[in-house]
């Protein structure tokens, strides 16, 4: 921790926490530390969570009808059977799949990546 507090401007002896006052800047105190060689690391996002969905499909049901299912009731979705599924991250898309057992567990198997180009244009 105490080298990363060097690395944005919190280790002793900083120059430019004595030309601010004895404060570092607001921005070398969110500066992302650099990697090896001066390239930039992403190191320090790594551990963040996100919410990752699979999205069998989806249906549109009234209170009414939402009140009546019972335990063997069956869902209607909007999706046919074998077609891929929708893996978002954060309500983004990111990659279709299709559905695997492994080890009796249910999981996806990453058929379709979506470019990044396409996952920038999602953010607008």
């Amino acid at each position: 921790m105490a080298d990363a507090l060097a690395a944005v401007g919190g280790g002793e002896g900083n120059q430019a926490a004595s030309a601010f006052g004895g404060a570092p800047p607001v921005a070398a105190s969110i500066a992302a530390p650099k990697a090896a060689g001066g390239v930039q690391s992403l190191d320090f996002i790594l551990d963040i969570p996100l919410k990752v969905t699979v999205e069998l499909g989806r249906s549109r049901m009234a209170i009414r009808e939402i009140l009546q299912l019972a335990q063997g009731s069956v869902v209607e979705l909007s999706k046919f059977a074998g077609e891929p599924l929708e893996v978002l991250v954060n309500d983004k898309l990111i990659a279709r799949g299709e559905v695997v057992v492994v080890n009796e567990k249910f999981g996806v198997r990453l058929t379709d990546i979506i470019s990044p180009v396409e996952r920038i244009e999602q953010l607008k």
